[in-house]
Formats: C-alpha cells, sequence, structure tokens
C-alpha cells in the first residue's frame, strides 16, 4: 500500500451513527443495520480486510474452524469472540467511511495456524489475559513467523496486572528475545492521520455509565494506567501493538447504544486510535 492510496480525507469528518448499529448477531448475509459498499473492481485483490484471531484455549474456546463467523448467541463470547461480531464491522465500516483506504466489507475470523493467514497484513487478537489465553506450540510458531515475515499484530482488551502476566507469558514464548517496550505519546502511531493529544482509555460501555460522574475510566483498581506496548523486528519495524488497560473493541461495537458514549469514545478516541494503527501499520 502505498500512502497516496491510504491517503485520509483532509477535513476530519464527524462520525454520524447510523441507527442502532448492529445490535444483534449476524449470518454469513445479514449486515444487519452496518452499511455494505461495493469494493472497487480495480483494486479487488488489494484490499484492507479486518482479521479477528481465534485462538484455541481460553473459556472463547475453539468455535467453528476457519472462517467461523459468530453462529452462537448473545453479544460477544468471551475470548477471542468478545465484541465480536459488531465491533469488526463497525470498524471495518469506519474505515472504509473516512479513508481512501479500499476495504473489505467482511471481516474475516481465523485461526493462527491458518495457512491462509499469510494473505493478510493485519490481525486483531482481543483477551488475551483472561481464560487465560495459552497458545498451543503450533500458534506459537506460527505467530512468530508471520510477524517476522511482515505482518502486524493489534493486541486489546486486558485489564490489570494478572492479566498482564498472563499474555506476557504468551508473548515470551513468541519472542524470548524481546520485550514489549511502552510507546511514548509522540511516537508516530498517535498521531498518523488523527493527531491524538493523549494515550486514550476507552472503558466498556458499562464501566463508562458507571463511571460516568466520577470520571472512571478503568475497569479494576490495578488498571488505571492505560498502557500501549509495541514489539520490534530487527531492523526497527514495529511487528505489534499491545493495547492494556483500554478497549478499543467496545468503542467499536457499541457505539450506537448511547449517544454520550458514541461521542465521548468511539468518536473521540477508539476509531481515531484504530485508524491510526491501520494506517501505520500499511504504511511502515
Amino acid at each position: 500500500m502505498t500512502r497516496t492510496r491510504l491517503a485520509i480525507l483532509v477535513a476530519v469528518l464527524g462520525l454520524a451513527v447510523t441507527g442502532t448499529l448492529a445490535q444483534r448477531y449476524y449470518n454469513r448475509i445479514d449486515r444487519r443495520d452496518v452499511p455494505d459498499w461495493q469494493v472497487d473492481p480495480e483494486f479487488s485483490r488489494d484490499v484492507f480486510t479486518f482479521v479477528r484471531i481465534q485462538y484455541s484455549s481460553g473459556y472463547g474456546g475453539r468455535r467453528g474452524g476457519r472462517g467461523y463467523r459468530g453462529d452462537f448467541y448473545g453479544r460477544g463470547g468471551g475470548g477471542w469472540a468478545t465484541d465480536f461480531p459488531d465491533s469488526d464491522l463497525n470498524f471495518s465500516w469506519r474505515l472504509h467511511q473516512l479513508t481512501s483506504l479500499e476495504v473489505n466489507p467482511e471481516p474475516l475470523v481465523l485461526e493462527l495456524t491458518d495457512p491462509e493467514l499469510v494473505n493478510y497484513p493485519f490481525l486483531y487478537l482481543i483477551e488475551p489475559g483472561r481464560g487465560p489465553m495459552v497458545l498451543s506450540d503450533a500458534e506459537v510458531q506460527a505467530l512468530r513467523e508471520y510477524l517476522l515475515n511482515g505482518g502486524f499484530l493489534m493486541v486489546d482488551d486486558f485489564w490489570g496486572e494478572e492479566e498482564w502476566y498472563n499474555f506476557y507469558r504468551e508473548i515470551k514464548r513468541v519472542f524470548p528475545d524481546r520485550e514489549p517496550v511502552e510507546l511514548p505519546l509522540s511516537h508516530p502511531i498517535f498521531h498518523a492521520v488523527f493527531d491524538l493529544k493523549e494515550k486514550p482509555q476507552i472503558p466498556s460501555i458499562d464501566v463508562a455509565m458507571a463511571g460516568r460522574s466520577q470520571g472512571i475510566t478503568w475497569e479494576r483498581p490495578d488498571a488505571r494506567e492505560v498502557h500501549y506496548k509495541a514489539i520490534y523486528d530487527d531492523k526497527g519495524r514495529m511487528m505489534a501493538i499491545i493495547c492494556h488497560n483500554t478497549d478499543l473493541g467496545d468503542g467499536w461495537e457499541r457505539e450506537g447504544e448511547n449517544e454520550w458514549y458514541f461521542h465521548e469514545f468511539s468518536e473521540k478516541k477508539a476509531y481515531p486510535l484504530g485508524i491510526n494503527i491501520v494506517f501505520y501499520a500499511m504504511t511502515h
């Protein structure tokens, strides 16, 4: 992808709530209230696809194999499936709406060991600290090879010290000799498209609503400080961004449920940072 292809609309467009976006689960053809669009035929083989990772452990478990799209009931599902599919659909729509990037309207769910993974440069992995996530040896090897061969991983939605150590244990199995590095606010990833003035902490909608009058945005006492950490390869390329003590996925998923939450967290923080991360990953 070139910077020209990824050029962002000069005006910062307001995010209009499109009805009550994605209020129930969908099957392979039902997008519900999430807008659909056609990919430009000229770029039909050169589009950005949002890929969620389905890991085999934790209380999310294994649900249906490659390309699974959420035929279970209720919102989320725990583990790898938290916020799915609403966050993936909504984020893909906003990325299409607010940028000139060619975006696939159909997000995917793939396992780390799927041979198709090499065709997708961006992966999203959620809730690695709860359950907890324990990668198989095959998943560890596949993730290491994917990242060293040029792929990018975004890790999201895990809170507190215990969940951090659960994740840290697994990522050290992937890269025993590499340490996650805290990103300063001055890092380009916070300014790639939207110029963020803080490293945002995005709570789940329930936490946000309960703590609104006190300004509480953390899910537990040991998660007050948000962290964005990176893992780099030997050439200094960022292979992964780790979003700890924050929940971008809920900001994407729940955008149509409450006007205050939408304006305060989805519009100002979750979408701008998510778009920045994708833009940075695809251009560096």
